[in-house]
Parts: structure tokens; sequence; C-alpha cells
């Protein structure tokens, strides 16, 4: 099982063709995003995130159930958080984000589910408290069984404010991951010296990193090898859920190649981390193709 750990939302979206500022409710947050997108892709998926019972919490639970994610955490009489998304002429998202007194922080625990052969943690979850301790120690649980330790920090600036707990939070986390995915924006966000944390991040022992670069592409870097690929061209409807999506791409490509371990990783061809990257930037770009965070479904991609 590949299992999402982090926050589950409503993204409150601009609805096409309405006039007013109607804004549609759609389940949303990076983890819950990436596990609805592995399940479409075939994968044994699970989701580690505190739902609520309040009827957005009933919707989050019957769209798990089917698209057949298996929810490995309690619910909760805290009601959902929300996240009001604004798009700008590109269709690139912004969000403001009403998580305080939310379900978000009503994981007191999380036991590790038995049988994850792969762990994926972040987004916001990581950056507030008190849920990002909850989280950072089911981190340090699941590495200890074995898992292999995926992390995508998707820092939201606007949310986590000076951000110096997540700063800490993710200092003693990012070395600690097999794989890395993070945008440009988000490294940006966390070093001042972005290719030396790069190299340091290497150095530490994470196997493989994909940095995406919006319009620009993505590297690709591993000890020794450092691939620049091109971005996939698509006119976007928005860009909410692409790099929840991306994530998922790589995950699934990269199980069906083998991986399982960190060993498996350093193993893997360079032919088949381009495949990897290039199957994860067209779920990516089906996702962007579409309103909200709507993910393809396998036989959508050839």
């Amino acid at each position: 099982m590949i299992l999402c750990c982090g926050e589950v939302l409503i993204d409150l979206v601009p609805e096409p063709g309405r006039s007013g500022g109607a804004l549609l409710p759609l389940p949303g947050g990076g983890p819950f995003n990436t596990a609805i997108a592995l399940a479409r892709l075939g994968a044994e998926a699970g989701f580690c995130g505190a739902v609520s019972t309040d009827g957005f919490g009933a919707k989050i639970a019957a769209r798990l159930h089917a698209e057949g994610v298996q929810l490995h955490a309690p619910r909760t009489a805290a009601p959902t958080p929300l996240a009001v998304v604004t798009l700008d002429p590109e269709g690139r998202a912004n969000y403001s984000f009403y998580t305080e007194s939310t379900a978000l922080h009503a994981l007191a625990d999380a036991p590790p589910p038995p049988g994850a052969a792969i762990a994926l943690f972040g987004g916001i979850s990581l950056g507030l408290e008190p849920c990002g301790t909850v989280y950072e120690a089911l981190f340090e649980r699941q590495k200890a069984s074995g898992a292999l330790m995926v992390i995508d920090p998707n820092i939201r600036p606007a949310v986590i404010g000076n951000g110096e707990v997540t700063r800490s939070r993710l200092a003693r986390m990012l070395p600690r991951a097999d794989i890395l995915k993070l945008s440009d924006e988000d490294l940006a966000w966390l070093t001042d010296d972005p290719e030396a944390q790069l190299r340091d991040w290497l150095a530490a022992g994470v196997g493989l990193i994909f940095l995406t670069l919006g319009g620009k592409g993505l590297r690709l870097l591993r000890p020794g090898l450092d691939l620049h690929l091109p971005a996939e061209a698509i006119t976007p409807v928005d860009t909410i859920g692409a790099g929840d999506s991306f994530s998922a791409g790589v995950l699934q490509a990269l199980w069906e190649n083998g991986l399982r371990s960190g060993a498996d990783l350093r193993a893997l061809p360079e032919a088949d981390l381009r495949k990897a990257a290039d199957f994860a930037q067209k779920v990516a770009a089906l996702t962007c193709s579409r309103q909200g965070a709507d993910p393809p479904h396998r036989a959508e991609l050839g």
C-alpha cells in the first residue's frame, strides 16, 4: 500500500460560467489529492488524516470509499477546514485557508497501519500545530517500520505565517526522506542557496529529487545525475492538484518498475526514471486540463 498522510479539506473553487463569485465546494488537500490520484492510476492507496463527521466530511468519506482509498484515521466532530481558491489569468491557483479549530487539528495520534510499503507526507499539515507534531511522529514510526519515505512539502506561506516552526520541522524531516518532490517556489522558500541545498539533501542520503519548474519543466536529481526534462504543452483550466497528481504519477510508475526500498531506488536505471517523470508530467497535465483536483484514470493515459 502507498499511504498518504496529511490534510483533507474543501476547496471552494470559482464556478465556470457563473458570475457574482459563485464557488463550487470540491474535496481537496495535497495528500488527499495524491491518494485519489494513486487509486485512479491503479495503486492500493490509503489516506491518514482526520475526516469530519459534518456534511463536508460525509462528502469526503464517500469520495474516499468510491475511489477505493482506505481511510486510516478516526472521524471527528470538528468541522472540515476550508480553502478559498482564486485563479489568476493563467489558471494558477492561490489559496486562503480557514483551519482554526477544524478537523485538521483533531488528529491526536495516528498509529501506522500495517502493510504500508511507501508513505508520503506533506501539505499544510506539516506547517501547523498541533497537527504538524503528530505527523512528524508518524513519519518517524513509518520510517522505523521500513517504509520508503516521500515528502512533498507543498508550502503555503499564507497559512504558516513566519514559518520558523515549519522550517525547523522540514530541516529535520527532508534529509531523512528517500524521495523529495518539491516546486521551485518551495525550494526558494526553504533556502537562499537552492543549489547548495539540493547537494546537501543528496549528500544526507535522499535518493531522488523531483524539482518541478512550472512551464520550464522538471529537474530530476539523484547522486551523480541531474536531468532537465521539458514540460508538457497544455493550456490549463487551473493548476489545482497538479503537483499532487505529479507525485502520484511518479510513485505509481516507480512502483510498477519494482520500487519497494531505498536500495531499489538507487538501482533504477536512468531510462526508468525518465519514463516515470514523463508519465507523472502527463498525469499532472491532464489534471490541469479540467477544473479542480480531478486527476485522470489510468485508461485516459493510453
